[in-house]
């Protein structure tokens, strides 16, 4: 997805209890054409937690028969992103001639390195049909020395992917380390991305990461005395002595990490190197990026 808009952010002397709450972000909703998208990450406050650096909601969206996702050819350097789906299914093709379906609990890994082009539509069996898409777009910063890294694709079916119980919450470990249990899915830096879902009254205690985050998808929580309500996140400081507690049925999301050095963004490119992104502003426009094989009648044009 492009990186196009901003969002509102609150500070924390805002909200009560700010203890265990370092910020609170709540994101600007974008409408699609009957696509809603909120952008958390980045944010003039807060431009990463973690190796996070770039956090969007997709949906719920009910798309009618005949309409969908259709996001053409765009490049990526010296990032990965991560795809993640609550509802739907999104047809992923890449410049290395990747074609994969993502569905609801998979996990697509997309490592961008030197330089990568993909596109995200939907199949024409999907589109045929009203059908629903709901899902999490997030874009990790890659270590310095992994930044130039060759570029590859990673997909992992829901059934790989850990899941557990802790006092009761349903857990998956998405990427990273977490309760007790680790997560294939590659990873450059120390990374966590992990899901709960929470009924009313329930509390989960949070893992350790160096930066940490919760995003609630839907319902409401607290951490210490801060209410994070749906669609928020929440920064948390690094003194964490408080769990979540759910306040109604709610399904989070927990993004951390290792702390990495700055990063600077432009459109679709991440890198350590200003001179970096001015390189590939100039190869997309000049067309030295590689093809997406089955996917090269159109592209998104580098923003004037």
């Amino acid at each position: 997805m492009s990186n196009q808009d901003t969002q509102l952010e609150y500070d924390c002397s805002y909200a009560q209890g700010c203890s265990a709450v370092e910020l609170l972000i709540t994101p600007k909703l974008r409408d699609l054409g009957g696509f809603s998208v909120r952008r958390v990450l980045p944010s003039s406050q807060r431009r990463a937690v973690g190796p996070w650096v770039f956090f969007d909601h997709m949906g719920p969206a009910v798309f009618a028969a005949g309409t969908g996702i259709n996001v053409r050819p765009h490049p990526h350097i010296n990032l990965a992103t991560v795809s993640y789906l609550f509802e739907g299914e999104i047809l992923h093709r890449d410049s290395l001639g990747t074609l994969q379906p993502i569905q609801p609990g998979d996990i697509n890994l997309m490592v961008a390195g030197t330089g990568i082009v993909h596109s995200e539509r939907e199949r024409p069996e999907v589109t045929a049909l009203e059908h629903r898409l709901h899902g999490l777009q997030l874009w990790l910063a890659l270590p310095e020395k992994d930044e130039e890294t060759a570029p590859a694709f990673y997909h992992y079916p829901g059934s790989e992917i850990p899941a557990t119980q802790v006092d009761g919450v349903p857990v998956r470990v998405l990427m990273g380390q977490a309760f007790g249990v680790s997560s294939p899915v590659k990873t450059f830096a120390t990374t966590l991305y992990a899901e709960a879902r929470l009924q009313a009254g329930q509390q989960l205690t949070l893992p350790d990461a160096e930066e940490l985050a919760v995003y609630v998808l839907s319902g409401e929580v607290a951490v210490g005395d801060t209410r994070v309500p749906a669609h928020s996140m929440a920064v948390l400081s690094a003194a964490r002595p408080h769990p979540i507690q759910a306040h109604s049925d709610s399904i989070i999301a927990l993004v951390g990490g290792e702390r990495l050095s700055e990063r600077h963004m432009e459109w679709n490119f991440i890198s350590s190197r200003p001179e970096r992104i001015e390189q590939a502003k100039a190869d997309w426009a000049a067309g030295r990026f590689a093809q997406v094989p089955g996917d090269t009648e159109e592209f998104i044009p580098l923003p004037e």
